[in-house]
């Protein structure tokens, strides 16, 4: 019997049991399910197998079987699939990043905290002093974590799940581009495209939605002017 995988994946929790304490979703052991559900062992652990590569599913030596609320991974593996295949290009997901961040920095201008704007503020500490110390790998890691600090004051696991995607398909783009970018100007202290994050904390530092908006825009400006060419600073 054959089943699509969202079909099987309902007909899964209508066999699963909440387990005491911890709540997750454990599933009975496959020739129970099997009969359950009316599919052969064999056809059931080759679709379990695909749930779990897809990160639906978790197998726990000596505990069970147990459904999972996937993380980025298979949405990343997916994205990185489509660039590689040309089915999308690495402008569009950059396009894609833009216009979300320009949405969710509206949101992050409301809710932010002192402690909040805070971390922020130490994330582009970090990249401006590892980029003076000519340490591209710790620079892009203060990047990213800034952006996923905003994504987390918003705190909605679909936006998070989107952004973390992304940050995965377009982390070589944006190691690449960073390079040419420092090539371009004389000094890091000319490098301005980790300075324009403070305009962003101090926008939410003052939760005024239109500045703060205004500043991610300016980020996002300020990056493509970085890395539009050879005659830039």
């Amino acid at each position: 019997m054959t089943r699509d995988l969202s079909s099987l994946v309902e007909s899964l929790i209508g066999e699963a049991t909440a387990e005491v304490g911890t709540g997750r979703l454990r599933l009975p052991p496959e020739r129970e399910l099997g009969a359950a559900l009316e599919v052969s062992r064999g056809a059931l652990r080759e679709q379990l197998l695909t749930l779990e590569l897809l990160g639906f599913l978790n197998r726990t030596q000596g505990r069970g079987t147990y459904l999972e609320s996937p993380d980025s991974g298979f949405l990343s593996m997916h994205l990185r699939l489509a660039l590689q295949l040309g089915h999308f290009t690495a402008e569009q997901f950059e396009q894609a990043r833009e216009m979300l961040e320009l949405a969710i920095i509206e949101q992050a201008a409301i809710t932010a905290t002192r402690a909040q704007v805070s971390a922020l503020r130490r994330h582009v500490d970090r990249m401006v002093s590892a980029t003076s110390d000519g340490d591209a790998e710790e620079a892009i890691a203060a990047d990213f974590d800034f952006h996923r600090t905003l994504f987390e004051l918003v705190d909605n696991p679909v936006f998070n799940i989107v952004h973390d995607a992304l940050r995965d398909v377009l982390r070589d783009v944006v190691a690449d581009r960073r390079a040419k970018a420092l090539a371009s100007v004389e000094t890091t202290e000319d490098f301005v495209t980790d300075k324009v994050h403070y305009e962003i904390v101090d926008a939410l530092a003052a939760n005024d939605v239109d500045a703060a908006r205004a500043a991610m825009k300016r980020h996002f400006d300020v990056w493509r002017t970085m890395t539009a060419g050879p005659d830039i600073r």
